[in-house]
C-alpha cells in the first residue's frame, strides 16, 4: 500500500485523524527541505513545494490503501487542496495532499500565511506533539 504524508488535523490528536487511525502508523516524518507551508484561513495547512525558501515540513506517515485514501481521506479535504506526490527527507516519494496549482496566485489577501518558519502546522497552532507525552 502507498505511504500517505499527514500534515495537518488528519495527525495524531486532530480533528480529523478518524480517517486514517485504523491505517498503520509508520513514524513521524519531515519532508525534503524544498515545501513552503502555508496556513489557509487559519484552518487548515497546505504543503507547496517551491524552488527557493523552503523548509523541512513535520508530518506523520500511514500505510494507507489507494481506495481508502479516495474513500476515507479525500473527501473531508478541503477544494483548495489536491492529492499529489511529495518528497520525504530520507529522499521517498510518498502520496500526501498540497495547494492547487492558482491557489496562491489567486487567494484574496490574509487568506494563505506563510508558515514555513514554524516547521510543522501542530507547532505553529501550540499543539503537543504526542511523541513527547
Amino acid at each position: 500500500m502507498p505511504a500517505l504524508f499527514c500534515s495537518g488535523d488528519a495527525m495524531r490528536g486532530g480533528r480529523l485523524h478518524h480517517n486514517v487511525e485504523k491505517h498503520p502508523f509508520l513514524g513521524a516524518v519531515r519532508t525534503a527541505p524544498s515545501y513552503r507551508l502555508f496556513s489557509v484561513r487559519d484552518a487548515f495547512p497546505a504543503l507547496l513545494l517551491t524552488d527557493d525558501d523552503g523548509g523541512s515540513v513535520a508530518g506523520e506517515l500511514y500505510d494507507v490503501s489507494l481506495e481508502s485514501v479516495r474513500t476515507e481521506f479525500l473527501p473531508d479535504e478541503p477544494p483548495e487542496l489536491e492529492l499529489t506526490v511529495i518528497e520525504l527527507d530520507d529522499g521517498r516519494s510518498v502520496l500526501a495532499v498540497g495547494l492547487r496549482p492558482g491557489v496562491l496566485e489567486s487567494a484574496p489577501a490574509g487568506e494563505l500565511t506563510d508558515i514555513t518558519t514554524h516547521g510543522g502546522w501542530r507547532a505553529y497552532r501550540g499543539l503537543p506533539d504526542p511523541d513527547d507525552a
